[in-house]
């Protein structure tokens, strides 16, 4: 189950009163990236939009690493959210596993181990890697070249696994494969270069 647009919505408003950031303006754009690939791939759009909208909404209780991951996965399962959980569980994790995260593990043993058994128990479908790779090129000022945006990410944390970047690159190929054209095409990215 997810929420509507609206209430989607009335969800980041609230979790940008709480901690406003750039994630907030990053989550917009991953939600327009998703609503537009995943009509260009025959998927629900409002579905892809809300998920995108609502990826990093554990990042309403504060600035945490692995810890938002945890908190949106808990935050949306406490309101019945349980298809916008998953989508806050694995948004991180292309590789579906727990050392491909960049950043701090900043949550208990006990959160950790409960997080990986999660991890462990989903089984991927095109809205998991839809948002991965919304994620993936959706930066707070817009649409990026994925390349660029996994080195930014790189820059601020000093690493990125070559296995989840591999990833991120066959998921924007699977898309692409799917899709029939470009996704900077689909976003509107290449247009907005061109001007």
């Amino acid at each position: 189950m997810i929420p509507t647009r609206k209430q989607a919505k009335a969800l980041l408003k609230d979790a940008k009163a709480c901690n406003p950031g750039k994630w907030v303006k990053h989550s917009k754009v991953t939600a327009h990236s998703a609503k537009k690939i995943a009509e260009a791939c025959g998927m629900d759009a409002k579905k892809a939009y809300v998920l995108g909208l609502l990826h990093d909404i554990g990042r309403k209780y504060c600035r945490r690493y692995i810890g938002h991951v945890y908190d949106g996965y808990t935050y949306m399962m406490s309101l019945g959210y349980d298809e916008a959980a998953r989508i806050c569980l694995t948004h991180s994790f292309q590789t579906q596993s727990l050392s491909d995260y960049v950043g701090k593990h900043d949550i208990s043993q006990q959160e950790l181990a409960h997080l990986e058994e999660l991890l462990q128990t989903v089984e991927y479908d095109d809205y998991d890697r839809l948002i991965q790779l919304c994620d993936s090129i959706s930066g707070s000022q817009g649409v990026m070249k994925i390349e660029e945006r996994m080195n930014n990410v790189r820059k601020r944390y000093g690493t990125y696994p070559q296995e989840k970047w591999d990833a991120c690159i066959l998921l924007k190929e699977y898309f692409e494969a799917k899709a029939g054209k470009s996704i900077y095409t689909i976003t509107g990215m290449e247009e907005e270069d061109a001007s």
